[in-house]
């Protein structure tokens, strides 16, 4: 499984979905897919950065900048920092 997950003031919301289904036509699969990509678009563009974590070890493997809905992967997506 693939999971997107945002850390927010709320705390943490994420997607799920497999990306084994990604090319079945799965309305359920493609319409997570699709709210995972516009989620990790949009953190993108305002200035959050997006890591590829081990899902087992919970350890940062590397910083991503696409997102490919084909990988198994967990992505945690930090938004931008602004101090005050």
């Amino acid at each position: 499984m693939s999971t997107i997950q945002i850390l927010s003031r709320r705390g943490d919301d994420s997607i799920t979905w497999d990306p084994q289904k990604v090319s079945t036509n799965d309305p359920v699969v493609e319409a997570a897919i699709k709210e995972a990509e516009e989620i990790f678009e949009k953190a993108r563009k305002g200035g959050g950065t997006a890591f590829q974590v081990d899902a087992e070890t919970g350890r940062t493997l590397r910083r991503i900048d696409t997102f490919d809905p084909t990988v198994e992967e967990r992505i945690i997506i930090v938004p931008r920092v602004v101090g005050g």
